[in-house]
């Protein structure tokens, strides 16, 4: 015992001023009191990166089994080998690695019996840090030992955090990318900031801003700002983290301080999006790493969302030209297009449809009448009522609709191949070009149907004159459970000011 006693400072206890994540917890596990206060002799004064150590002792492996069960965040174990068997300690490593699952833990088996347990197989059986003779410890070697394994624990640690952070950035992009809107995005972002950084909101402050790369730095939009719930403004944050914005954008990089952060990434469509987060208490290195690492991904699924934007923008471009380009050749209004699309998503809605199936009906069903590209003039635009055979023809419009787009794998022009297949058939299986009836027409098709048929009476026609209000809600209700789904009709009728609105905002 004498060759383990040091001539070193006396005890001390620890501060309790200090807060709870000023310590490194080390845990002592000796059957010999003495071990217990030697070994807080040796290590009084010890501090490793500013953080003082706290002791926990247990005199058994089982009290040392209850101690762990309390899940506290142990940095450093020492343990004894024989205490109350001849292998207590090493029963105790099993229990820490393979029971409770504690791989953090930086583990030193304690022996003054080396033969009880060899070192060699002890090291090689058991996942352990280190194996050390009682004998052999000196006061120096002690506190070599503890700053190794308090570097090890601490560099454990730093990947855990990074792995937690980088699970959560993941959970965030995919996030991100189901967003169908910039607000919707916006709000994203403000969410996942403060769980990346495993914050709550009043411990941070956030601002997220998008410019374009060659504007004036002043001209950047801000898409969100902690405590702002609305779409906000330049005016809504502080001078100084808007002269943090113009800085960023005119130094084109990354800038940090110990307390903010002010990412700064460049896409390749020419845009830039800046993240602004200033949290209250010191940002660590890793939490600068996991900002960077965010922030980049919050630019480029900007950029996915801006360029969706475009191509839903020019999708729903190139259904009103095609649709506006039919309508025109049989001499009606380019609104009414755009109306029965209107219609159809507001009636999607209702019904139910979540709001990508509503939003591709709407892109759809301005294509519901392609196939008139193949009806002669002379039967399209007749301004009397049509004969059987001219009937005839007119009919093969859903059928060549249906062929011109059938073909795509786009999902929104194959939507409109079935929505200008199906829209001329009736609930009751009178309709055409397959006497389908009931459910067997699908949505889109029973959908734009209604949609159309409003639309069309009350609008003006080569072959008739624009009915009143109270006709077409007469014929609509009459047709109800023949020509129409009677659900869709009564969801029609229940919320009808919400389609006079959509009429008023697009005359003819």
């Amino acid at each position: 015992m004498n060759d383990f006693l040091f001539s070193e400072d006396v005890v001390t206890e620890e501060s309790t001023a200090q807060t709870e994540h000023a310590f490194w917890e080390i845990l002592v596990v000796d059957d010999e009191d003495d071990i217990h206060q030697v070994t807080k002799l040796v290590l009084s004064g010890f501090t490793f990166e500013d953080k003082a150590l706290r002791f926990h002792h247990a005199y058994s492996a089982k009290a040392a089994k209850q101690l762990l069960e309390q899940d506290l965040d142990f940095s450093v174990g020492l343990i004894d080998v024989v205490m109350e068997t001849s292998h207590a300690g090493l029963d105790l490593i099993k229990f820490i690695r393979d029971e409770i699952n504690n791989h953090d833990i930086r583990l030193i088996l304690r022996t003054g019996q080396p033969g009880e347990a060899p070192e060699e197989s002890v090291i090689r059986e058991y996942d352990i840090n280190d194996y050390k003779n009682k004998t052999e410890l000196t006061a120096i070697k002690m506190k070599t030992l503890l700053y190794s394994a308090l570097r090890a624990h601490r560099d454990i640690q730093i990947i855990e955090r990074h792995k937690k952070g980088l699970e959560k950035i993941i959970n965030a992009s995919s996030s991100f990318l189901k967003c169908e809107s910039v607000h919707e995005f916006a709000s994203t972002i403000l969410s996942h900031v403060t769980s990346v950084m495993g914050l709550d909101d009043a411990e941070i402050y956030c601002a997220a801003a998008v410019n374009q790369q060659t504007s004036p730095a002043t001209d950047f939009k801000l898409l969100a700002v902690s405590g702002v719930e609305t779409q906000p403004s330049n005016n809504t944050i502080p001078e100084n983290v808007k002269n943090l914005f113009v800085e960023a954008h005119n130094r084109k990089s990354t800038q940090a301080t110990s307390h903010d952060y002010i990412g700064y990434f460049p896409t390749q469509a020419g845009l830039e999006t800046m993240l602004y987060v200033h949290k209250g208490s010191q940002l660590d290195p890793t939490e600068h790493q996991l900002l960077e690492f965010f922030a980049n991904n919050i630019a480029l699924a900007y950029d996915n969302l801006k360029l969706r934007e475009i191509v839903k923008e020019s999708q729903k471009e190139l259904s009103y030209i095609l649709g506006e380009a039919v309508e025109k050749r049989s001499k009606e209004t380019g609104s009414h297009v755009k109306r029965v699309a209107l219609y159809s998503e507001l009636l999607a809605k209702l019904y139910g449809l979540n709001n990508f199936e509503s939003e591709i009906i709407k892109l759809a069903s301005p294509l519901h009448d392609i196939g008139k590209i193949s009806i002669p003039d002379q039967i399209l635009n007749k301004p009397g009522k049509l004969d059987p055979k001219e009937w005839q023809i007119m009919q093969t419009h859903a059928q060549v609709g249906y062929d011109i787009l059938s073909g795509s794998s786009n999902e929104v022009l194959r939507c409109g191949s079935m929505i200008a297949h199906l829209h001329h058939e009736k609930w009751d299986g009178s309709g055409y070009p397959n006497q389908l009836s009931g459910k067997d027409i699908h949505i889109v098709g029973r959908i734009t149907a209604l949609a159309d048929v409003f639309d069309a009476l009350g609008s003006d026609r080569c072959y008739k004159k624009a009915w009143p209000l109270d006709d077409v809600l007469s014929l609509i209700k009459q047709q109800s459970g023949q020509q129409f789904e009677p659900k869709l009709v009564d969801i029609f009728i229940n919320n009808l000011e919400l389609f006079l609105e959509i009429k008023e905002r697009y005359p003819d």
